[in-house]
């Protein structure tokens, strides 16, 4: 979450006579995360997330985004939930671009998460893939690897003011991903973006995850990877296997991984890595620094791709 557009009380006075939310008594801009404009909205009746679309999400996705939270809820995943217009609509448009009102989820992003919160991750994650295989719309994943090599282009002649070697050691990590990327793995609808910021907990419990604007049709496994990059690794860039142990029982304890998604897993690891890897370095290089704007460290995911790098089997994550 982020703000790249500001918008004005009366502005926002007007979407919101499309609701029935009370009235506005107060609104701020959400400073985390780098990709639409979010603010947290008090009215008479409740709070509210509003988001305003930005240029890299296509608003043509955006009755998957806002249909898979309904759907995901109907079948008990804990998400927030699009706020419908009076005309039943849930895109509106503010500032010249499209909007929505999200339901408020109660609760806190873990800043130190353990392993009992890791393995209660791994078990959301699982419940939202199996609570997904009968959602009827689809989304290819717009970040795989064509996505990484369209960032890349973008990104490659300045890599070098991140890290001097970078430019060498990506072309290589992109040649030997190709080569060994599997195609035939059990797919469905992901998340494609679990990190800590995107869980919330209530008095040590999961209380539901937040951010589906990254949600597409993939590899199960792979979205396991991103979790495994998100959430096993400590502030000092070390991997701690008692979580990563913990997150994999968790998930199969829903969903049970397959002898092809267990030998493709330090690939999947490897893969996810430099999808972050390659969009936090874009954004670094591109994104004009502000006040309501963050941006992430692509340094942190470089250690992780490199640590995936020595990793032969899935038993070295933990996974038993």
């Amino acid at each position: 979450m982020a703000v790249y557009t500001d918008i004005t009380e009366v502005e926002l006075g007007d979407f919101l006579r499309h609701y029935d939310v009370g009235g506005l008594l107060s609104y701020k801009g959400i400073a985390e995360g780098s990709e639409n404009s979010n603010f947290l909205l008090h009215t008479s009746s409740a709070s509210f997330i509003l988001t305003i679309y930005e240029k890299r999400v296509d608003e043509a996705d955006l009755p998957f985004f806002l249909g898979l939270m309904e759907h995901l809820a109907g079948k008990g995943v804990s998400c927030p939930l699009p706020v419908h217009q009076r005309d039943g609509a849930v895109i509106g448009r503010l500032a010249g671009k499209p909007a929505a009102l999200i339901t408020f989820l109660e609760g806190l992003s873990l800043r130190r998460p353990d392993a009992e919160s890791c393995r209660e991750v791994g078990k959301a994650l699982g419940e939202l893939h199996v609570a997904s295989t009968d959602f009827a719309l689809s989304r290819p994943n717009a970040l795989a690897m064509d996505g990484w090599r369209t960032l890349w282009a973008g990104a490659r002649d300045r890599a070098h003011e991140v890290e001097p070697s970078l430019t060498a050691e990506l072309d290589e990590e992109f040649r030997s991903l190709a080569e060994s990327w599997p195609n035939a793995l059990p797919a469905g609808v992901i998340h494609a973006d679990l990190f800590p910021d995107n869980v919330f907990f209530l008095e040590g419990k999961l209380s539901g995850l937040i951010d589906f604007y990254f949600a597409c049709n993939d590899f199960y496994a792979y979205d396991l990877s991103i979790g495994l990059n998100a959430w096993c690794f400590e502030k000092d860039g070390s991997f701690n296997q008692t979580k990563s142990r913990a997150l994999l029982a968790g998930y199969q304890s829903v969903r049970p991984l397959s002898a092809a998604e267990r030998e493709a897993l330090p690939t999947l690891c490897r893969g996810s890595a430099l999808r972050f890897l390659l969009t936090r370095l874009y954004d670094w290089l591109t994104i004009p620094d502000g006040p309501l704007v963050q941006k992430r460290d692509p340094l942190e995911y470089i250690s992780k791709l490199r640590f995936h790098r020595q990793i032969s089997s899935a038993s070295e994550y933990g996974l038993s």
